[in-house]
């Protein structure tokens, strides 16, 4: 078993992995946002294709997948001060802003790459992996013609592409966890991976928009920033993903609530009435009538194209999704009904075995952890790098 874990190659982790969604890197965020706003997936991949070549087909045949986009990389520069004073404007820049410099988030690599290959490059900071899909002649011929028809096209170099991310290959390691049985019964502090120096939390009563810096590492580190009392316990999180399935309105509350407050506005069930009231009269008080014209407006195109409303129901999450399939659906009310789970931090302690801590995280989809100390303190954060780290290091021995 040890040999055929060693043998696996990342095609192996890639089947069922749906066509990758994509977007040229010459769009505008608001190409992004409208392909964001109806599909299910939280990223869309960002493509660079030789838009100065001679031909479509030689174009599509000089294809590299350059990075990624997502709801909360929006949010994040609409929030800058020059934006909020034209935010339909700043949804006419291009794409290419949002890349992060110096992080290379994407990687292509090979189908036949091994399983240590992939590891490795997650450990050094990659995001996801873009990964060929092997396709039948007949499939591709179905595709070319679908994207004849529609002028557009999930194929590029003549070939779909999936990704695989650090949650991919953590969940693929528990189905062999038998192999690391004494490793993973261990506590994660006989590991030294809990991160104590780069830990991202805020007072609750400081402004959501003076933590915009520490939501963009959160996104680029894969963790969150954390929200802590006058003694430094945590009481909750801004999370990069429950902001990532916020609509484009959240722009506001962000730019005049306070951490605390924000909390409650993106809490899943949808913010409550009282400080929706305190978010339009914030604006006011600091002359952004503009943005407060532009999410009324944005809040009337978002309310006319889904067919479903928050309801005051005793429902868990407080809102249905769309059942047309069409428009905005599943973004409702200023966040989407897939959103889970609220916005209290997901925690362990340093005495848990690293099988608990990958089986939780896995079990809420977050690629990290708060550890904490018995007293409610910050001790640190987990992640599913430092987690494939341990994995690493034990396959090297097998």
């Amino acid at each position: 078993m040890a040999a055929s874990l060693l043998a696996c190659e990342v095609s192996d982790l890639c089947l069922g992995k749906p066509a990758l969604r994509s977007i040229s890197i010459s769009a505008t965020l608001a190409d992004a946002l409208s392909i964001l706003t109806k599909i299910d997936e939280g990223y869309i991949s960002v493509w660079s294709c030789g838009d100065h070549s001679s031909s479509k087909a030689d174009s599509d045949l000089h294809c590299r997948c350059v990075g990624k986009v997502c709801m909360v990389d929006i949010i994040c520069f609409l929030c800058r001060q020059e934006n909020l004073l034209q935010p339909a404007i700043g949804l006419q820049s291009p794409i290419s802003v949002l890349i992060p410099e110096g992080f290379e988030l994407v990687r292509h690599l090979e189908p036949h790459a091994s399983l240590m290959e992939a590891i490795d490059l997650i450990h050094d900071g990659v995001h996801n992996l873009v990964i060929p899909i092997k396709m039948s002649i007949s499939k591709r011929k179905n595709i070319l013609k679908k994207s004849l028809a529609n002028s557009i096209s999930s194929l590029h170099n003549d070939q779909e592409y999936c990704w695989l991310a650090p949650e991919d290959i953590i969940r693929y390691l528990l189905n062999s966890i038998g192999l690391f049985s004494t490793t993973a019964a261990n506590p994660i502090n006989s590991f030294n991976i809990i991160d104590t120096n780069n830990i991202l939390a805020v007072r609750y009563d400081e402004s959501a928009l003076s933590i915009l810096p520490l939501i963009s590492q959160a996104l680029i580190h894969q963790s969150s920033v954390a929200i802590v009392d006058l003694d430094d316990k945590l009481i909750g999180e801004i999370s990069p993903f429950t902001l990532n399935f916020c609509d484009e309105t959240v722009v506001a509350a962000i730019a005049t609530l306070t951490a605390g407050e924000l909390m409650g506005y993106i809490d899943c069930g949808g913010p409550p009435d009282d400080l929706v009231q305190l978010v339009k009269e914030r604006l006011e008080e600091k002359n952004l009538e503009a943005v407060l014209e532009w999410v009324e407006e944005e809040s009337l195109t978002i309310s006319s194209s889904s067919s479903s409303i928050c309801s005051s129901s005793d429902d868990e999450f407080g809102c249905g999704s769309s059942s047309s399939g069409s428009g905005r659906s599943g973004r409702i009310c200023g966040y989407s009904a897939r959103v889970m789970r609220r916005s209290e931090a997901i925690v362990c302690y340093p005495w848990n075995s690293l099988v608990a801590v990958m089986i939780q995280a896995l079990a809420h989809r977050v690629s990290y952890m708060w550890v904490i100390q018995e007293d409610g303190t910050l001790a640190g954060t987990v992640t599913f790098p430092s987690l494939l780290a341990v994995f690493r290091d034990r396959l090297k021995f097998l």
